[in-house]
């Protein structure tokens, strides 16, 4: 099964800023909607935010104003924009292919993700 790719993460200080990468081989991302997780340490994987096919977003609370998703379809990638990071935005992030139904359930298997480290 095609995987999508996660890049972008790093090292940034609490207050700065990361755009994080997603893509995927062939139509994965231009015919589906994309969602970011995370995973905290020593937590479970939870949604962040998702972009329907047709760029309409939607964001879990915790990151509203500061998280912003996109896509460019022509390009084949789904951007997460992370402003004023928090050192609780410490994580590991993924994207995958939502389920329509449940947004927090992915449909495909998990790529290995990208580190976001927050320094305080």
């Amino acid at each position: 099964q095609v995987q999508l790719v996660e890049s972008g993460g790093g090292l940034v200080q609490a207050g700065g800023s990361l755009r994080l990468s997603c893509t995927a081989s062939g139509s994965i991302i231009s015919n589906n909607a994309i969602a970011w997780y995370r995973q905290l340490p020593g937590k479970q994987r939870e949604f962040v935010a998702r972009i329907s096919r047709y760029g309409s977003a939607n964001y879990a609370d915790s990151v509203i104003d500061r998280f912003t998703i996109f896509r460019d379809n022509a390009r084949m990638v789904v951007f997460l924009q992370m402003s004023s990071l928090k050192p609780e935005d410490t994580a590991v992030y993924y994207c995958n292919v939502p389920s329509p139904s449940n947004w927090g359930r992915p449909l495909r298997s998990w790529g290995q993700g990208t580190q976001v480290t927050v320094s305080s």
